[in-house]
């Protein structure tokens, strides 16, 4: 059975997504450890109500980037993971972390490829379409790089905007397509990952 570890700053839907499908059998993987560089994050108190190991590694008292990824990486490591998911992790992760897992740290990002890298990118999204921009927008997993949200694409999700649309319709939307996106490319990604052995 895989392993992963998901790293996650907030409420953790794409996480619940993660766990029911591992529960389910959907997705042939165990979820090892859960970590959040946020102590509220209420995506540790869902890991944890599943006996899930749910880790909370503050970025105080870490001089730098560097050396909070340095500590991160050791961190994960000790899980053993296969794979690790980025579910709503708000952190830019440095070569520090990345270079240690190569091919290995996937993230979920709501927006299609090339478009809107970065943060609010929901948000930013919603005002396009309000100004007559764009008609449709989505998410995203793809291959963590050290460039944001620019690593090769596993799958994407498009989800059309509609003529009534409010930003909390569509986020709600958009989340549904997250949480079925997410799975089918952890799946996939663990796939390939067998392929290249």
């Amino acid at each position: 059975m895989s392993r992963l570890v998901v790293l996650i700053s907030g409420g953790g839907s794409n996480l619940q997504a993660l766990i029911d499908a591992a529960q389910s059998g959907h997705l042939p993987a165990d979820i090892a450890a859960v970590i959040s560089n946020k102590k509220s994050a209420y995506g540790l108190e869902r890991a944890a109500a599943v006996g899930i190991p749910s880790i909370f590694l503050s970025a105080k008292g870490f001089p730098d980037r560097e050396s909070y990824d340095v500590a991160l990486a050791r961190m994960v490591r000790e899980h053993r993971p296969d794979l690790i998911v980025l579910a709503g992790f708000m952190r830019i992760l440095s070569p520090a972390f990345l270079d240690q897992f190569p091919g290995r740290v996937i993230n979920l990002h709501p927006a299609l490829p090339g478009r809107f890298a970065g943060t609010r990118a929901i948000e930013r999204a919603f005002a396009a379409f309000q100004a007559g921009e764009i008609t449709a927008s989505g998410c995203m997993v793809h291959y963590a790089i050290p460039e944001v949200d620019a690593g090769p694409v596993i799958e994407y999700r498009e989800v059309g905007f509609e003529p009534h649309d409010t930003l909390d319709t569509f986020a709600a939307r958009l989340h549904g397509a997250e949480h079925e996106l997410i799975v089918s490319a952890t799946r996939k990604a663990l796939r390939g990952m067998g392929e290249r052995e």
